[in-house]
């Protein structure tokens, strides 16, 4: 029992607050309390250390961009005298535009019964919806799950690669069972996606996905909608995602196998 002035730690440790560990955004009693959680169970421990050494490397891939100067236009003294300059100048009328534009977007919602629009995804998770829905519309396919198939795979990379602007590979999952039946070209974001498709023995599915995407987010984000599972991550401008039907400790590996795959470390 606790007392009055001190309520229980021992409320259930989740998802949100394991990717606060991996991000060093855990402090206090609930960091000791996913090290205990981790210290019990080895599994888990083994999963959330290769979060944690994935985000060190892409971390480390960034690391030049902040050492960057920051451009004079950007900083935060130029900022304020730009500030204090336009609003000297335009206070009264801008003020009455956004209560005007306030007042009249709220009644057109209520009026009409629509609700004000809902928040941007985070990029990760833009991109992490957008392979879903691909592997969920393709991977069912009988006749056409790809578009160009693995027996034209330099001529597929070729016309990919092209089309989003960056060379892409087939990454190599032979040793995960999977080998490569082809892709297609999709719609993604406000261009171009690619969607490669592999499949193993028994028939089961994976893709990757890959669309340019903007964003510094260094860890994978992984999501789950029914029963397929997808890890995204965000690396020089483009958005990749690995989906199957999937545990997440069976996913994981690929994903790094998949990550090390497009940039050559294989």
């Amino acid at each position: 029992m606790t007392g009055p002035d001190k309520p229980s730690r021992n409320f259930p440790i989740g998802e949100d607050e394991l990717q606060a560990f991996v991000d060093e955004r855990l402090d206090g009693d609930r960091r000791a309390a996913v090290e205990a959680l981790l210290a019990a169970h080895p599994d888990l421990a083994e999963r959330i250390g290769a979060e944690r050494r994935q985000r060190a490397i892409l971390r480390a891939r960034l690391e030049a961009k902040f050492a960057e100067p920051v451009p004079a236009r950007l900083r935060i003294a130029n900022l304020r005298t730009a500030r204090r300059t336009f609003w000297a100048r335009s206070w009264a009328s801008a003020a009455a535009a956004i209560v005007l534009f306030v007042a009249g977007a709220t009644a057109g919602w209520f009026a009409n019964g629509i609700a004000p629009p809902p928040p941007a995804l985070a990029p990760t998770a833009s991109v992490a919806q957008g392979a879903q829905a691909a592997y969920r519309t393709f991977v069912v396919e009988v006749a056409h799950p790809v578009e160009v198939g693995v027996q034209q795979e330099e001529h597929l990379l070729q016309w990919l690669s092209k089309r989003l602007g960056r060379k892409l590979a087939a990454p190599d999952l032979s040793r995960f069972g999977y080998k490569l039946m082809g892709g297609r070209l999709l719609p993604g974001g406000s261009g171009a996606a690619a969607q490669l498709m592999y499949d193993d023995a028994s028939g089961r599915r994976l893709t990757i996905y890959v669309r340019a995407a903007d964003g510094t987010e260094t860890a994978f984000r992984f999501q789950k909608e029914g029963e397929a599972s997808t890890f995204a991550w965000i690396d020089q401008g483009f958005g990749f995602a690995v989906t199957a039907t999937a545990t997440r400790e069976e996913l994981l590996p690929v994903a790094e196998a998949v990550y090390r795959g497009f940039e050559g470390k294989n």
